[in-house]
């Protein structure tokens, strides 16, 4: 029998899932098994989210790493914290540091793309202040499934060859450390077949051990700036030592009496509320009237064209985080949606490789995670004997002078990952998330309005055929929308992609909950699943 394991020709469907003592919903099953394993032990959601953390980078390396940055949405014996664990640009770094290095524009990969990774001093912060468990306990599944490997899942095979492709197409001298680490004699893993990352599985020990310190101050920071400094990068020890995550202030718009939130700039999460401000007071009908499609992506081209106008570093942006959420803005840019399509200024949406995860607790507690190397495995460069990817999140910067997102040494990116969450009257009603760098707002204002507006449960918003703005009149629908609906956009002046690979799509979780009872959807574009008990 020679199957295809992501060939799947007949329509499936996966149901809503409800669990009473706990849950935990993730782009991998081994990921929520972590989960599982730490709430069936006595563990709290917050725990559970860190066990899952450590552990998405070994099974899901095409996604995140140990060179991650993090996000995270955490409500806890009724409040609600938000962790920013982004990391700043290099102190050295400048666009004419660039430019002497012979670039024309922002690098993609490579040595010179690189953030101060904050996955690890985040992950360690939320540690110490929420954590009931053993740090010995958090650590086990990850060090385990990197030492004694793991049979990789369908996606994560695909997504991984494609990475080993481009790599190889590029040809470059940097790359050789991550052909060492991540290849099996220098090919992806297949579907089904084990993979071993014994060098990662001793970095989760050293950083277990000694609580993350080693990481910006120690051992591995040393082995991180050595090899960045052998490249001719600009990361440096003393840019490791400088990392602090930070707690802030959610941001939030109340949308038809449901309270959403997001992670304030230097994160686009603002965008989704800003979408959503302008949508409340207009006409929607139900999903197969194509105005209601129609007035969907305008809003959302919109609030994403301002976003990457506006939303950087929240020291150097020029309009107020409240200006933007203001019933005047949403006001001002409603009157802009006209009949038919318009034409904004443009940008180009990019693909990208995230993971979100969600968890919720006996007691009540409920994280939204999500971390990210930004596009698949990063730079491309793994620091030796580590199992480190670092990111290439400085991607996003504008390499303009005198915007609020230009290139600056020791500066904040402008981020994709957005965790979400959801309250009403002041009570948790759910962790939500939707990975997938541009799409990510996109799709929490889609799946939000799937449960909101049109009353669709948690699996049936996650499962609904979705909309990608790409850019000016440019978008990609996927192909299970009815043949009237996009017929219809093209009427109305929408340029029309008609897309059956999901991949771009975004891949969301989401646990909701009701009286005592939680409430889980997960995501039928990616290998995942939920545990509830």
């Amino acid at each position: 029998m020679n199957f295809d394991y992501n060939d799947y020709p007949h329509p499936s469907t996966r149901r809503v899932i409800f669990g009473k003592n706990g849950m935990v919903a993730t782009s991998s099953p081994y990921a929520t098994s972590a989960g599982a394993k730490i709430l069936l032990d006595g563990g709290n959601a917050i725990d559970a989210a860190l066990a899952i953390s450590m552990t998405l980078p070994v099974v899901e390396p095409t996604g995140n790493g140990l060179g991650s940055d993090m996000f995270a949405i955490i409500y806890f014996e009724g409040k609600l914290y938000a962790m920013n664990a982004s990391g700043r640009s290099p102190k050295s770094i400048s666009i004419n540091a660039l430019k002497n290095k012979g670039h024309s524009k922002m690098p993609n990969c490579g040595v010179n793309v690189i953030n101060t990774p904050g996955l690890i001093g985040g992950a360690m912060k939320l540690y110490s202040d929420f954590a009931t468990m053993p740090i010995e306990k958090i650590f086990e599944p990850g060090i385990s499934y990197a030492e004694e490997g793991f049979a990789v899942t369908p996606q994560i095979a695909k997504l991984w060859k494609e990475s080993v492709e481009k790599y190889k197409k590029l040809d470059r001298d940097e790359f050789k450390e991550f052909f060492k680490t991540f290849t099996i004699d220098k090919r992806a893993p297949r579907a089904g077949e084990v993979f071993k990352c014994p060098e990662m599985a001793e970095t989760l020990r050293e950083i277990r051990d000694t609580k993350g310190d080693s990481f910006y101050r120690g051992s591995i920071a040393e082995k991180i700036s050595k090899e960045v400094e052998r490249l001719g990068g600009f990361l440096s020890a003393e840019d490791l030592k400088n990392f602090e995550p930070k707690y802030v202030d959610p941001i939030s718009t109340n949308y038809r009496g449901i309270d959403v939130w997001e992670i304030p700039p230097n994160g686009h999460g603002i965008s989704v509320l800003m979408a959503l401000n302008i949508l409340s007071k207009m006409e929607i009908k139900d999903r197969s009237d194509v105005s209601t499609i129609h007035k969907i992506i305008e809003a959302i081209k919109i609030s994403l064209t301002d976003a990457k106008t506006f939303v950087a570093d929240k020291d150097f942006m020029k309009i107020k985080i409240e200006e933007l959420l203001s019933d005047e803005y949403a006001g001002k840019r409603r009157k802009d949606i006209e009949d038919f399509a318009i034409l904004p200024k443009s940008y180009a949406i990019k693909s990208s490789d995230t993971v979100y995860f969600a968890t919720a607790d006996k007691f009540g507690n409920m994280v939204s995670m999500i971390q990210s190397n930004y596009s698949d495995f990063g730079s491309g460069i793994v620091v030796p004997k580590t199992g480190i990817a670092l990111n290439n999140r400085l991607e996003n910067f504008y390499f303009e002078e005198g915007l609020a997102n230009s290139l600056e040494g020791g500066k904040l990116p402008y981020h994709t990952i957005i965790p979400g969450f959801l309250t009403k009257d002041g009570k948790a009603l759910g962790a939500f998330g939707i990975m997938g760098a541009f799409m990510q707002p996109q799709a929490h204002v889609q799946v939000l309005m799937n449960m909101i507006d049109f009353d669709l449960n948690p699996q049936a918003a996650l499962d609904a055929p979705r909309i990608m703005w790409i850019n000016d009149k440019k978008i990609d629908v996927e192909c299970d929308f009815d043949s009237d609906i996009i017929d219809g956009l093209k009427k109305l002046g929408h340029d029309v992609n008609v897309v059956s690979d999901f991949k771009d799509m975004g891949r969301g979780q989401i646990i909701l909950k009701k009286d005592d009872v939680y409430i889980g959807g997960t995501e039928k574009r990616t290998d995942s699943n939920i545990f509830a008990f």
